[in-house]
């Protein structure tokens, strides 16, 4: 297929003379039931960088002052291409836990540096039984292109404890963090400037908070930034507002994006907008809850919730605020009597949107020719297999990818970095200024009226004050992220459009993710 190149000054076609090869070990995964999770993201890098390496050798040949030959660039090139299959560092420790009942335990745990392009590396750290060497490889890949993606100046990295936190006592689950921490700590594997982990499955604003005090109380106390050394923290100990919810709310604004592409829209035969739309979420926990609360406010119909133990439906929509006080008093699912217990698997019943909000791999073979839907948010991590995946596209199932979707967190993560760096939070010294400038503007109005007209007054509507007082930090947070969800969704479309790539949204995003990453490379001299 040839490839076009508006860039230059006459528009030309130039045929391809450079194919990007997917490994062999990799060219059978999409008949795969089973496949590696860090094999599935590596697969969808290299299906993007077959689209994309030939305009990435094209364009440095055809670059102002470019003095390499061809065969030097494409060397180049592929040579930058390949260096995303791996890993950069991956470290595997294994330490003595002393439980509460005297009996020694020994704990294991891993933190993978997937790049180092950008600098700090960023992710998160999970507490799973699930946990694996794969599994956070293929997680610290996920991040780099997610923060590339978005437009965020870190690398990708990712940590992992092997234990189920619900087995654990309070003291416990903080010494397994404190003593973690120690251990990144001894080989550079943490600190503001070169790794930045946040709350992951099973973790939260607690453990971030025991993490960031145990890298003050060792070296910590000697940077006047070691708040930085992590994000997610409670608001106290230098958190942010808005952290929390900001992986639900990205993910509202990713989806209300794509809802509203009447183009779209047509070739899945639904309506424009999320009022109405009826959703099915895997997953009732940070992500699941807060993307449920928002898309209900936004008038859509979550008619079913899938849990560890059980799943729920109700046609007529489910409340998050009542599901979730349920879930609060009887710490399940389980009994809530405003929706139906329902047997089988729902992630394949009719609905317009799915939103798998949980864990990896959870669309495989096995069920993906089942899935009914016609939109997948994909708000977990890695949910849908590359069988999967291509099952999906054939069906003409619009996948908006995870790395993208759920990037929210690690945006709302970015700007909490920011505002520990700077030791100032957002709004505080420009909140007072703006209220008092939008009041002058006002005095100014009326004044100018005054001139032509006697006897008026004007005074700012409930909506201008509700306005002015709420521009705090939360809704400066919230303001920041909707930019970058839209104009991230927006060039996403742009490149399915330049590329003619129907609706592969995630190989549009990837190659979004690489090129970004390309560039940062190649600027920096590969």
């Amino acid at each position: 297929m040839p490839l076009l190149l508006s860039t230059y000054k006459s528009l030309v076609v130039i045929p391809r003379r450079y194919k990007h090869k997917i490994p062999d070990r990799l060219k059978d995964i999409t008949k795969s039931a089973n496949p590696k999770f860090f094999d599935s993201v590596e697969y969808y890098v290299h299906k993007a960088c077959a689209v994309l390496e030939d305009k990435l050798i094209l364009d440095i040949l055809h670059k102002k002052g470019n003095k390499m030959n061809e065969c030097e660039v494409k060397t180049m090139v592929q040579a930058i291409l390949y260096s995303l299959e791996h890993c950069a560092l991956v470290l595997e420790v294994t330490f003595p836990l002393k439980r509460d009942n005297g009996k020694y335990e020994m704990i294991k745990g891993y933190r993978a540096q997937h790049s180092k392009h950008m600098e700090p590396c960023k992710g998160g750290l999970r507490f799973s039984a699930d946990v694996n060497s794969d599994e956070v490889r293929a997680l610290s890949a996920l991040m780099t292109y997610k923060c590339a993606c978005v437009g965020l100046p870190f690398g990708g990295s990712k940590s992992g404890i092997k234990i189920d936190p619900r087995a654990y006592s309070v003291p416990e689950l903080e010494r397994i963090t404190r003593r973690f921490t120690l251990e990144l700590m001894k080989k550079n594997f943490i600190g503001p400037n070169c790794d930045v982990p946040a709350p992951d499955a099973g973790t939260g604003e607690r453990e971030m908070a025991w993490l960031a005090d145990t890298y003050w109380k060792t070296v910590g106390y000697k940077d006047i930034n070691y708040f930085a050394v992590t994000t997610g923290k409670p608001i106290a100990f230098g958190g942010i507002h808005g952290r929390t919810p900001a992986t639900g709310k990205g993910i509202y604004y990713g989806l209300d994006f794509f809802v509203n592409q009447e183009k779209y829209m047509k070739k899945l035969g639904l309506s424009t907008g999320l009022k109405d739309k009826r959703i099915i979420i895997q997953g009732f926990g940070n992500v699941g809850k807060n993307s449920m609360r928002y898309l209900h406010r936004a008038g859509a119909k979550v008619i079913g919730v899938q849990e560890r133990d059980g799943s729920l439906f109700n046609e007529q929509g489910i409340n998050p605020d009542d599901l979730e006080n349920h879930l609060v008093k009887t710490g399940s699912v389980k009994g809530y009597s405003k929706a139906s217990k329902f047997d089988g698997d729902l992630l394949t019943h009719d609905c317009d949107i799915l939103l798998p909000a949980a864990t990896e791999m959870v669309l495989t073979l096995k069920n993906a020719d089942k899935i009914k839907a016609k939109i997948i948010a994909e708000g977990a991590n890695g949910p849908t297999s590359p069988a999967a995946d291509a099952i999906l596209q054939k069906k003409g199932v619009l996948i908006i990818p995870d790395f993208y979707l759920n990037a929210g967190g690690v945006t709302v993560s970015y700007f909490e970095w920011i505002k520990n760096l700077n030791h100032v939070s957002f709004g505080r010294l420009s909140l007072q200024y703006s209220n008092d400038t939008n009041r002058h503007m006002l005095q100014s109005i009326e004044d100018s009226l005054k001139q032509k007209m006697s006897d008026i007054s004007i005074e700012p509507n409930e909506a201008f004050c509700n306005r002015m007082k709420l521009a705090g930090e939360e809704n400066i947070v919230h303001a920041g992220l909707h930019f970058t969800m839209e104009k991230t969704a927006q060039r996403i479309k742009d490149i399915v459009d330049k590329y003619n790539l129907g609706l592969d949204f995630r190989s549009a995003a990837y190659i979004h993710s690489v090129t970004r990453i390309f560039n940062s490379i190649h600027t920096a001299g590969f």
